[in-house]
């Protein structure tokens, strides 16, 4: 397959997608994965699309109002730029660059250029401190690093050899200044061909349970597997789409890099360093956003402000991250007359399960398989496909795209999570006869009450229902009687009170919408320990309620 032929090939997927939205069924059938032998995502479909191209590929509004846009064609021609830079400071095909920067224009320019280079980026958040960056560099096997010069200090304590670039004014010894970048020439020719298999993205886990893992992605698997999360997004060409997520984590390459860019949309950014609710749809309306997606904690702080702000929703809203709320669906659907649609995806694959524009949202639940993505649910106990409830897999036999390739060199994971031609997410999940899948928790979070099997993300929806709640997270607690009952760690909204008339508010409230095997028998008020990309330590949590704790309310001291 000629180069021509796999840019060819990709554009009909993806024109395929675009004319067949709001049609999930014939989409179902209809697609097929493109599989080129040889494809570069930046040459072979951005710079094509991007050559004359005078339409904003990129506009970010900073927190002072300053916005900057940059047009497909001067981001075709920067990326060039920043891949012969690169490459002349000794950046090769195969090294491994880490790349830290925040919402910034540079970052988008070197991951393309990344790209041409056939250099393999090690995405990370500048959240990260010394220790986890030591991690990731000798993990790794980082060569190069290209960070904020804010970030810069960090690195004093991570030894190595790495070349280091850093991005931004008074560049510290010892460092290279990215800005140069801009005098390089900007028509860079590669000096290799890139096969579609070759690595070009390896992405830390969040670690939510254990130490991180190294998850490889190739010039496919992330760049045309994204055709999937396009489609869930309902992007469509001339879009400016808003995707609130941090650089450094899967979402941010999901949707603020692929699947727009597979799309012909605008990548619309506010950066902002204290979220404000009325201030997001301010820009929203200014900027004409058109598709929206954010995670669940963004969409549960926009419901406490005034929704009818935003003169102009968007056209299409979603969330994913964790499982959304319904009670949030409901409140958008009354201001924005929209449904928020979910959708289900990991670090490891792009978005296999979704609620598709134009299809039933049930609520609930998350949706059923994208295009392209066939999903098996397999029973803890037997080991064999149940049509009902099971751990959420993925049939490679199917070879969809969009999965990784596996966990860098770590074979033994590998092998456990894609072995029998399944890939494990480690997800619970439930399916209707309708085919329609609802999240259940993670296999590690769902636990046993009095022989009763329970769902935490079942019981966190329930209290979130409640006004006084903003996040919950529901773990076992040991009992004498029913070996372990669920226990809620809450963190209040504004204008509640961390005491007893409040958790005796809630567990009245607990009583009122949940079967008695189910209701919370133990609450605690506290702020949620999360992960750096913000998802919540429940194994944290599980660790201090197996400890005891003296601040804990107990439902049978406080209702009758």
């Amino acid at each position: 397959m000629t180069e021509n032929s796999a840019t060819d090939s990709f554009l009909a997927a993806r024109d395929f997608l675009l004319a067949h939205r709001g049609q999930y069924e014939a989409a179902r059938a209809g697609f097929t994965w493109p599989r080129p032998e040889r494809f570069n995502w930046a040459f072979d479909w951005f710079d094509r699309i991007a050559e004359g191209n005078t339409a904003d590929a990129l506009r970010i509004v900073e927190e002072d109002g300053a916005t900057e846009a940059v047009t497909f064609d001067e981001m075709r021609l920067r990326s060039g730029s920043a891949a012969t830079w690169l490459r002349e400071r000794g950046v090769a095909a195969g090294d491994r660059v880490l790349v830290m920067l925040g919402n910034q224009r540079e970052l988008w320019e070197v991951m393309l250029g990344a790209m041409k280079l056939r250099a393999v980026v090690i995405p990370a958040t500048p959240l990260l401190g010394p220790a986890d960056l030591r991690d990731r560099i000798e993990r790794g096997g980082v060569r190069h690093v290209i960070a904020r010069t804010e970030d810069t200090p960090k690195f004093d304590e991570v030894p190595g050899g790495y070349t280091r670039i850093a991005a931004g004014d008074r560049v510290p010894a010892g460092w290279l200044r990215l800005a140069d970048m801009y005098g390089a020439d900007s028509g860079f020719r590669p000096d290799g061909t890139t096969l579609a298999s070759d690595p070009l993205m390896l992405y830390f886990t969040s670690g939510t349970t254990a130490r991180p893992k190294l998850v490889e992605h190739t010039h496919a698997s992330y760049p045309i597997g994204h055709l999937s999360t396009m489609y869930w997004l309902g992007l469509r060409p001339g879009d400016v789409h808003l995707n609130i997520a941090s650089p450094g984590w899967a979402k941010h390459a999901w949707s603020n890099l692929f699947a727009p860019w597979n799309a012909g949309a605008t990548v619309f950014v506010h950066n902002y360093t204290r979220f404000d609710a009325e201030r997001l749809m301010a820009e929203m309306d200014r900027g004409g956003v058109t598709t929206f997606c954010a995670p669940p904690t963004v969409w549960r702080m926009l419901i406490q402000s005034d929704l009818t702000a935003l003169r102009r929703p968007p056209r299409e809203a979603v969330a994913a991250g964790e499982p959304l709320n319904p009670e949030v669906i409901e409140r958008v659907k009354e201001a924005w007359g929209i449904t928020i649609r979910d959708g289900f995806g990991q670090t490891e694959t792009t978005l296999q399960v979704g609620n598709f524009p134009g299809a039933e949202v049930k609520p609930g639940s998350m949706g059923r398989p994208a295009p392209g993505y066939e999903i098996v649910l397999l029973d803890a106990v037997t080991g064999k496909e149940s049509p009902d409830e099971g751990e959420l897999c993925v049939d490679l036999r199917r070879a969809p795209a969009g999965v990784m390739t596996g966990y860098r060199d770590d074979p033994e994971r590998t092998a456990e999570a894609m072995a029998d031609g399944l890939y494990r997410t480690g997800d619970i999940a439930s399916r209707d006869a309708d085919g329609y899948l609802t999240y259940v928790g993670r296999a590690d979070d769902v636990f046993k009450a009095s022989d009763y099997k329970i769902s935490p993300f079942e019981l966190e929806s329930a209290l979130l229902e409640h006004e006084a709640v903003a996040e919950a997270a529901v773990v076992p607690a040991p009992d004498a009687l029913r070996l372990a009952v669920p226990k809620a760690y809450i963190t209040l909204a504004a204008g509640w009170e961390p005491g007893k008339e409040t958790a005796r508010v809630l567990f009245e409230h607990s009583r009122g919408v949940l079967s008695p095997y189910k209701r919370i028998r133990r609450i605690e008020f506290a702020e949620l320990p999360k992960t750096v990309s913000g998802k919540i330590r429940r194994v944290e949590l599980r660790d201090l309620t197996a400890a005891g704790s003296a601040q804990e309310y107990d439902e049978t001291d406080l209702v009758g």
